[in-house]
């Protein structure tokens, strides 16, 4: 048998981040490295390991070359398995099924990677999401673990994070000069939508709720094409998007804070808190 190196998964799954989110930069925040110790891995394990090209540069954009995207296939494979024998052997009771609801903006910017490593870690452990506004979300008795929005001194549970709610625009476009100010909004009462009509109707600053849907991603498509404005958490701010406020006329937001709940009738389980764990750590980034 050839005498190989041996290939440490911790370069695997710095590698399948890159892969995954597009470049170092966000790769390092995944795996809780600097950007610098990222490139040192990476740089290992194509000279070191490997002894070929991974990744093609060009200035800050990254792909993957022809034998990057042969090693994606087993670096995911290998992480699996990995999964696997530390739940069967390890923790043979990390079996079953957790439900979790979140707001859909929530979804889309922290679960990818929420879920992603905690399936890497417990592939035997089943995850139900349920998206819905924090105000229904409230409601439900029958979820293990809930992420809602609270304003600041209205918290209950664990506190995730703080975030500022803020005015979007598409980049290049004036929608916030129209009279009355056109809006895309959530169609269902969630916190955002209130605290926006609230803050404009303190301005006294006439407005429409021009366009509503559940969906985030529809909202962003709207507002992305300059049709309206939006108010969402400042960390759901992407590249085409800008923040504007004060000097474009436009009200303060209220800040929010994102909490985690157990299940309301204090029932828990290792899945359940192992998963809750997973979440905090997730929304840190």
């Amino acid at each position: 048998m050839a005498d190989f190196p041996n290939i440490d998964t911790d370069l695997l799954r710095t590698f399948v981040a890159i892969a995954d989110h597009g470049g170092f930069t966000r790769a390092a925040d995944v795996v809780n490295r600097t950007q610098s110790a990222v490139s040192m891995q990476m740089k290992r394990l194509e000279e070191d390991v490997l002894q070929c090209a991974l990744f093609k540069r060009e200035g800050r954009s990254v792909s993957l070359t022809t034998e990057g995207l042969l090693l994606l296939g087993y670096a995911r494979r290998i992480l699996k398995l990995q999964g696997e024998v530390f739940s069967t052997l390890r923790k043979p009771h990390m079996v079953g099924t957790v439900k979790i609801g979140s707001p859909d903006d929530y979804v889309m910017r922290f679960l990818p990677g929420v879920l992603s490593r905690f399936a890497q870690d417990y592939p035997l452990i089943d995850v139900e999401v349920h998206c819905e506004p924090s105000s229904q979300l409230l409601q439900r008795n029958d979820l293990d673990l809930t992420i809602v929005t609270r304003m600041p001194g209205s918290e209950m549970g664990q506190i995730l994070r703080h975030e500022r709610f803020v005015w979007m625009v598409a980049e290049g476009f004036s929608p916030h000069e129209q009279t009355p100010l056109p809006l895309a909004m959530f169609n269902t009462d969630c916190f955002c939508r209130t605290w926006a009509c609230n803050a404009l109707d303190n301005q006294q600053r006439e407005y429409r709720v021009a366009y509503t849907s559940a969906s985030l991603a529809a909202i962003n498509a709207v507002v992305s094409t300059g049709l309206a404005v939006t108010a969402q958490l400042q960390s759901l701010l992407t590249p085409n998007l800008r923040i504007i406020g004060e000097a474009q006329n436009l009200p303060e937001l209220p800040s929010a804070s994102i909490v985690l709940l157990r299940k309301h009738s204090g029932a828990t389980s290792p899945i359940i808190e192992c998963f809750a764990d997973y979440i905090v750590e997730g929304f840190k980034l």
